[in-house]
């Protein structure tokens, strides 16, 4: 059953933009629900009857609707048309149209428009006072079987003062609800509804306009310091940082320049942290525009790594609750322990084994949070893991467990006893992640921190650190000489000879293989010096090899400009998990092949496609592995159109931010208190900036009203593109009239 409804006009959103508001609801009827508009043409003539008496009549036409709405599965729309007065209600109907909510109806009909005794005043006019009392009525139905009637819907009130003296009037209106046609209900009975309307209506130019202030943001990374660039100062005056964060981040992510640009806000962020345990803890442009980063190019690394496991949690509806005090009497503790045990480690365990599918756009950001923050807290050991898994399990991960919904994990927020295991994983989740050093006391409640006992071994911290490090490191090889190598994965595998010597069983030898960020070796066994090293830069593909070759079961191929090395693994999981990791730190590589042989090359030929030349080029397409970025529907001039509103509608605090620099910049005393909020690490180059964006937003500011004027100039009332609605007849009959005026 609908209680009722809050219905708020397009032109009265602006007013609640960014508020909390309570609205009253209104009552729902079928007579006041309408959508659609109705073509309609008038014409009053002049006509001379039998007897020499001169009348006029009303020639309306209903030439099309567009856009009725469909009631119950089906549009058979007609159209009533009444002639109203003082002392007349005549009313004549046009012809169904048949599953259709888009009319052509092309019908005409006359009524004769009765003139008062003194017309000879007027002898080709139709006087005012009799005009003024007669209106037009044209009502849209839709044709029911059903056994309750016709469905209303909607209707529009013409009155026949538009007319004026041309006598003729050809317009489109919006169709209107029925007056009076709802119930009559107290509104106060009906209740209230709180609301927070966000509304943005963008008007974008060609994007030569946009090049000055664009330009400033996208040299941001590159402004010393960085918080005297554009897109810092953003963030700034902004009210709220996730204002500034969405429009910058999807800006800097069309451009390809997201990494550099949140790695230097985070390094100066860094810098100004005194304490290791506070980094990244407060809401600032840095963590706001990694969180929308994460959630842009995360999206379907979440799904592929959460939804299976989540969809799971919520169908199998098992008991989890481990708080004794609201425990069911049907529920036993230990049983729903270990339930929820089950499921923190099957979470637990798809989050750290899918670090080869995390996007490269946040592994670049993670590698950048990691090296400044070890750089700045070089004493702490665990400062490098905190700093990434403050964002990826804090931020990321848990919240996604918390809330599916709202990651696009499930359709609908769970029920009430789901959504209590849901979180009970969550903060497991988050604990884990954290690597805390005292965890069992990050729990305010007792039961908490025993079922935690569970997880207080080695293999769980290990783990964390494993998938960190390799979610932290630079698909970037230009950065491995600045870089300190991470061991990311090893252990025995075979391989077969990769010199001259190419034949026989001998040739297969057990090594022990490692592989780091930088480079993939293999030695005669661990702890030895490397046999062989390959540069992460040289691996062009890492593919399956076809069990024909060498008749042996999971071998995988990792191949190089000069040779491929063959290997086969202990088993099928193994070698997907090699073939993973190794693609993950390979996909950046600028000479990635395209194609690949999926056999061996022996015998003088390949035995896929039997090319003689062993540099043949590859017979089968590249699996692909993974995507090297995020490719998102982003429009960079919208996103620069709302960055130049935010900073219109800030203009103020951007001149307060120039006294505050002046301010800073003569007096060495005590800072003023109301500047004390801006961030100005160097004075001189912030006021520079501040200047050129001001300047920036000014031209766009006259673009924007040189615009409208000439919208309003351009717009006629009444089209098909602007119909007369409820408010903009008078405005109609204001323009007709400067029209008229005009044209005299």
């Amino acid at each position: 059953m609908c209680v009722g409804k809050v219905a708020v006009k397009k032109e009265d959103l602006q007013k609640y933009h960014g508020k909390d508001t309570w609205f009253q609801l209104q009552p729902v009827s079928a007579d006041s629900e309408v959508q659609g508009k109705v073509h309609l043409e008038l014409r009053l003539s002049e006509v001379i009857t039998d007897s020499g008496v001169i009348s006029h009549k009303l020639a309306t036409r209903v030439l099309e609707c567009q856009g009725l709405p469909i009631v119950n599965g089906q549009c058979d729309p007609y159209a009533a048309v009444s002639l109203l007065g003082p002392s007349r209600s005549e009313a004549k109907k046009t012809k169904v149209k048949r599953k259709t909510n888009n009319p052509q109806f092309e019908e005409v009909f006359y009524f004769e428009v009765t003139r008062p005794l003194s017309y000879t005043k007027r002898q080709f006019d139709v006087e005012e006072e009799d005009v003024d009392k007669l209106a037009l009525r044209v009502d849209l139905w839709n044709a029911s079987n059903l056994k309750f009637g016709d469905e209303f819907l909607g209707g529009v009130r013409v009155p026949l003062r538009v007319l004026g003296q041309a006598g003729v009037h050809d317009a489109w209106y919006f169709l209107q609800p029925r007056e009076n046609g709802g119930k009559s209900v107290k509104v106060d009975d009906l209740g209230s509804l709180r609301l927070n309307i966000v509304y943005t209506e963008d008007h974008v130019f060609p994007s030569e306009h946009y090049t000055p202030l664009r330009d400033l943001l996208l040299h941001s990374a590159n402004v010393e310091p960085v918080s005297a660039s554009t897109a810092h100062t953003l963030g700034e005056v902004c009210r709220e940082k996730q204002e500034a964060a969405i429009p910058l981040v999807r800006l800097f992510l069309h451009y390809g320049k997201i990494v550099p640009f949140i790695s230097a806000i985070a390094h100066a962020e860094i810098n100004r942290t005194q304490d290791p345990n506070t980094i990244f803890r407060g809401n600032s442009l840095t963590s706001k525009c990694i969180d929308e980063t994460m959630k842009l190019a995360g999206m379907h690394y979440l799904q592929v790594t959460l939804k299976p496991i989540i969809d799971e949690i919520c169908t199998e509806h098992k008991p989890c609750e481990i708080d004794p005090v609201k425990l069911k009497e049907s529920e036993n503790l230990e049983t729903n322990r270990e339930n929820l045990r089950h499921y923190v480690d099957r979470i637990f365990n798809v989050i750290t084994t899918s670090g080869v599918r995390c996007p490269t756009v946040m592994c670049d950001i993670f590698f950048s949070l990691r090296e400044s923050a070890a750089t700045r807290f070089q004493v702490d050991q665990d400062v490098r893991y905190t700093a990434v898994s403050s964002f990826i399990f804090l931020r990321f991960f848990a919240p996604a467990i918390l809330s599916p919904n709202l990651f696009h994990l499930r359709p609908h927020h769970p029920d009430p006893a789901t959504s209590r295991t849901l979180t009970l994983i969550s903060k497991t989740i988050q604990t884990l992640g954290s690597l805390a050093k005292s965890k069992s006391a990050n729990f305010k409640e007792s039961y908490m921190a025993a079922f935690y006992d569970y997880f207080n071994e080695q293999k769980y911290a290990d783990a964390v650190k494993n998938f960190l490090d390799l979610i932290s490191t630079s698909g970037k090889w230009d950065q491995k000489s600045i870089e300190t190598p991470i061991m990311l994965k090893e252990g025995f595998m075979i391989k077969r000879a990769q010199g001259r010597n190419r034949f026989g069983m001998k040739n297969f030898k057990k090594r022990w293989f490692r592989l780091t960020n930088h480079e993939f070796t293999y030695h005669r066994t661990k702890g030895e010096g490397a046999l062989c090293s390959i540069p992460i830069e040289n691996i062009l593909a890492v593919e399956r090899l076809e069990e024909e070759s060498f008749k042996m079961k999971n071998m995988f191929q990792v191949i190089q400009p000069e040779r491929a090395l063959y290997i086969q693994a202990n088993n099928c999981v193994e070698a997907r998990d090699w073939i993973d990791i190794l693609t993950k730190v390979s996909q950046c590589n600028r000479k990635r092949l395209s194609t690949y042989h999926p056999s061996a090359y022996l015998n003088g030929h390949w035995l896929c496609c039997k090319l003689s030349a062993d540099t043949a080029p590859g017979c089968t397409p590249c699996t692909g592995g993974l995507p090297a970025n995020i490719q998102l529907d982003v429009d960079g001039d919208r996103e620069t159109e709302r960055i130049y509103s935010l900073f219109s509608t800030y203009m103020t605090k951007l001149i307060k931010m120039q006294e505050a620099c002046g301010s800073k910049s003569v007096y060495d005393g005590p800072e003023q208190e109301e500047y004390s909020t801006f961030v100005i690490d160097d004075p001189q180059e912030t006021y520079k900036t501040l200047k050129q964006i001001i300047s920036a937003v000014q031209t766009l500011e006259q673009q924007h009203t040189k615009y409208k004027r000439d919208k309003f100039k351009k717009t006629k009332i009444g089209s098909q593109e602007h119909p007369i609605g409820d408010k903009s007849f008078q405005c109609y009959i204001r323009q007709q009239s400067e029209s008229s005026t005009y044209s005299i």
